[in-house]
């Protein structure tokens, strides 16, 4: 068949060329125009899984075209029926755990208050140590200073009680004994 006099595996390729330029455009610029997909509980309608639909369906419709003499609908159907198990992998391996991933491991200084931490560079009692912090991201080592006027020798466990221009200030940790009755 030739709708408007143009051959199929011309159609599907020029379809194929067409989306998956546009699925890379997308890809490389959608957070510059800050659109993600149409809204919550639709994320079959991400931009991302419509435009791989599309060039999986072209790519298999040209294949099958060029490669085999089945009927175009039948074509049409089983390069549907293939676009539509890969999109769906891609959504379910790919997109839904990058999604769901951490965004970012920035942190904030005022979120160390309170943190504790192992002092890995002594703190004398007018100067700077360092204190190394630990959490599920990964080790932050901050310069540090004792907020009592204290020196803190290395190994001891302190707790952030706030932090200056970028310093932390830190006291002896004190952990309280459990009592039970």
């Amino acid at each position: 068949m030739e709708p408007f006099s143009i051959p199929l595996e011309t159609i599907y390729f020029y379809a194929l060329i067409i989306s998956g330029v546009i699925t890379v455009l997308y890809v490389l610029f959608a957070d510059v125009f800050h659109f993600h997909g149409a809204g919550e509980g639709l994320d079959f309608l991400n931009p991302v899984l419509i435009f791989a639909f599309v060039t999986i369906l072209s790519a298999s419709g040209y294949l099958f075209e060029k490669l085999t003499s089945i009927h175009y609908l039948l074509i049409l159907g089983i390069s549907a029926i293939i676009a539509f198990m890969l999109v769906t992998l891609l959504n379910v391996f790919v997109l839904v755990p990058v999604s769901r991933a951490e965004e970012s491991l920035v942190y904030k200084e005022s979120d160390l208050q309170g943190r504790v931490g192992t002092v890995i560079t002594p703190v004398p009692a007018d100067g700077y140590g360092e204190v190394l912090i630990e959490s599920t991201s990964g080790r932050i080592a901050k310069p540090a200073k004792s907020f009592d006027g204290d020196s803190i020798p290395n190994g001891t466990r302190v707790l952030v009680v706030q932090v200056k221009n970028g310093v932390l200030e830190v006291t002896v940790y004190q952990q309280l004994e459990n009592f039970t009755l």
